[in-house]
């Protein structure tokens, strides 16, 4: 007799075999939304035949299990209506990935974005007949014969260390795949495709380029609608767009992955550079900067050249090698270094706008988000191990400050794991990670686990903003390194008069100033507070004959620092106010001639509209209660 086990429910069968689905009918889960089963723990088919007792859990399609088999089968349909209007195509991958699927194909022809919806009538055509999904077990030998006329599968199934591999078959298709999946494509209802890219075959640029088709699904027909809304709005957000549209930044094929940022760009980072340095001066760190270029031993030293090497641009000078950095720490190190240090000098607070060049594959870039070359703004911080858990809660608190309290987001905190490729001991980890866990929970910090995502020299803490329209960002960090100070020697004269091993945490708020810019715009949608608008007041003559006094009011307000612009053209003032207002300008002052001879100035504000007549003063003091942390 077999046992099955729900929490308090128990199911005993006579049956030596017996599928999950019956099991979870018998215990008195089912229920349509049920689309698998997790069997003492595993992720399993409805369909699988158990013939031993165990626990059960019913997977439904609401739940982020769920949700993830769902996007994963409605990848496989996308690919079975590939395959009957495109015959003779080859599928690559096709996975489950955050909010939706997607599949990479070697297409018999040529698919387009306008042929997306061809593709999805096919889909649901092959839903509403209810296509049976199975699964079934094979031999290396018999799966490398099954996909003999296929070369994608087969390099697949010859690299798999394993001598079983699953295929699952609806209709004409079949593909390698573990699974679960749902039981037929009629569970399939909610779904959309979105986009299509290229994508190298396991991503490598000397490989054949696939056709990447990008999808999502959901449980419910409103979750997908209101899914499709946000892409709509993100599409009006987007910072590649807002920034040609207000002249911050621009991108050229002369140097893919390297922004030219415009003046008015500049005045947005220089003002997002000045509020970080002037935080950071009041926190106790001290500002250094480090050489672009330095020694390959360097970075063999740090461990960079053995785990980072391919992402690193070299160069050779008196025939040696040099590597420009991708990284702050080894060079803060050397600054270190470069005296005795007690504990009476910890913790040594390093703080430094560094920048790095990474070699990111071009497939990848994607405006300011994605580039090669970017400011991070980092900071290196030297403690005794004794105090972790204290500076560790102080960047957090400065975090806070900083995401939610000045740019209004809010954040999720992942604590990230040993990764294979670590260097150290299992004790060194151990202390850790158990240090990172002890400062999350003694400040009641929500936190998830991300298992294995930590850095290769120690585990982190990673920050994840939510934009207003639901989008999550990854930005700041807090990594606790054991490795670095040892394999560069690094040490302090502790109380007792020998020298000790600092701990070093690496951290950044902005992550790169680049990225956190382009997050900005997308967040605001280009229209940036007051503080940060990189124009923040124009100035609108009505007539040529009131420039002067436009220039004296622009005078005035340089002597504040505050930015401000003049529209000299010769146009109507309903066409200078529009374009202001498009240019999404916090204020904009209409000058004529009552203005010029009272000395006043017409207000305008971007989301009021007309404010009235005031005097400048009266205007500066309107000016006075916007939210500037930079005061």
């Amino acid at each position: 007799m077999l046992q099955f086990k729900h929490e308090d429910r128990q199911y005993n069968s006579d049956s030596e075999n017996i599928t999950l689905h019956e099991v979870i009918k018998a215990l008195g889960l089912d229920n349509k939304k049920v689309i698998a089963a997790k069997f003492n723990g595993e992720l399993s088919d409805l369909s699988r035949i158990v013939s031993t007792s165990g626990e059960v859990d019913a997977i439904t399609i609401d739940s982020p299990e769920g949700l993830e088999i769902l996007r994963h089968s409605t990848a496989h349909l996308m690919a079975q209506a590939i395959l009957r209007l495109y015959p003779g195509s080859h599928f690559g991958v096709g996975p489950a990935i955050k909010d939706g699927f997607y599949y990479d194909v070697d297409v018999a022809g040529t698919i387009t974005e306008d042929d997306l919806p061809k593709i999805e009538a096919e889909m649901r055509k092959i839903a509403g007949a209810g296509e049976k999904v199975s699964r079934s077990d094979m031999t290396k030998d018999e799966a490398l014969k099954f996909f003999q006329n296929d070369p994608y599968k087969t390099e697949l199934i010859t690299d798999i260390d394993a001598p079983t591999v699953s295929v699952y078959k609806q209709g004409e298709y079949a593909d390698l795949c573990r699974g679960p999946h749902v039981s037929d494509a009629s569970k399939i209802h909610n779904f959309k495709l979105l986009s299509i890219a290229g994508a190298y075959w396991r991503g490598d640029e000397h490989n054949k380029m696939l056709t990447r088709i990008y999808g999502t699904a959901f449980a419910t027909p409103d979750e997908l609608k209101e899914y499709i809304r946000r892409m709509e709005e993100a599409k009006l957000r987007d910072h590649r767009k807002l920034g040609k549209d207000l002249d911050l930044f621009s991108l050229h094929e002369e140097g893919p992955g390297f922004p030219f940022f415009h003046p008015k760009g500049m005045a947005v980072m220089n003002t997002l550079i000045e509020f970080w340095r002037r935080e950071h001066i009041k926190r106790g760190y001290t500002e250094i900067k480090t050489p672009q270029i330095l020694d390959r031993e360097l970075w063999v030293r740090s461990g960079h050249w053995d785990h980072y090497r391919e992402n690193m641009y070299l160069t050779e000078i008196d025939e040696k090698t040099y590597a420009i950095k991708p990284m702050n720490c080894p060079g803060s190190i050397l600054v270190y270094k470069t005296q005795l240090r007690s504990y009476r000098d910890l913790p040594m607070r390093l703080a430094e706008l560094g920048c790095v060049h990474r070699h990111e594959k071009s497939g990848v870039l994607h405006g300011l988000m994605r580039v090669r070359c970017f400011t991070q703004d980092d900071a290196h911080t030297y403690i005794e191990p004794s105090k972790i858990r204290e500076e560790v809660t102080a960047i957090m608190e400065l975090d806070k400050y900083f995401y939610t309290n000045v740019f209004g987001f809010k954040y999720t905190v992942e604590l990230s794991t040993r990764p294979d490729d670590s260097m150290g001991t299992d004790e060194q980890w151990n202390e850790a990670e158990n240090a990172l866990r002890e400062a999350l929970e003694s400040t009641n910090t929500p936190y998830t686990i991300n298992p294995g995502d930590g850095a290769f020299y120690g585990p982190k803490i990673d920050f994840h903003l939510e934009d207003c329209i639901g989008r999550t960002w990854q930005c700041g960090t807090i990594q606790l390194d054991f490795q670095l100070p040892g394999r560069f020697d690094v040490t302090y004269i502790g109380e007792d008069g020998a020298e000790h091993t600092p701990v070093l945490i690496h951290r950044v708020v902005f992550g790169s100033v680049e990225r956190f810019m382009g997050i900005l715009i997308e967040h605001y949608a280009g229209a940036f507070p007051y503080w940060l608008a990189p124009v923040q007041i124009k100035i609108i003559p009505i007539a040529d004959s009131h420039l002067d006094y436009a220039r004296e009011l622009q005078n005035a307000f340089m002597n504040q620092n505050l930015r401000s612009e003049i529209d000299t053209r010769s146009e109507k003032l309903g066409r200078k106010i529009r374009d202001a207002q498009m240019q999404k300008i916090p204020y904009m002052l209409v000058v004529g001639d009552k203005e010029k001879e009272n000395h006043t100035v017409g207000v305008r504000e971007r989301s009021k509209g007309d404010l009235g007549s005031m005097s400048l003063d009266e205007f500066m003091n309107v000016l006075s209660k916007e939210f500037n942390p930079l005061r």
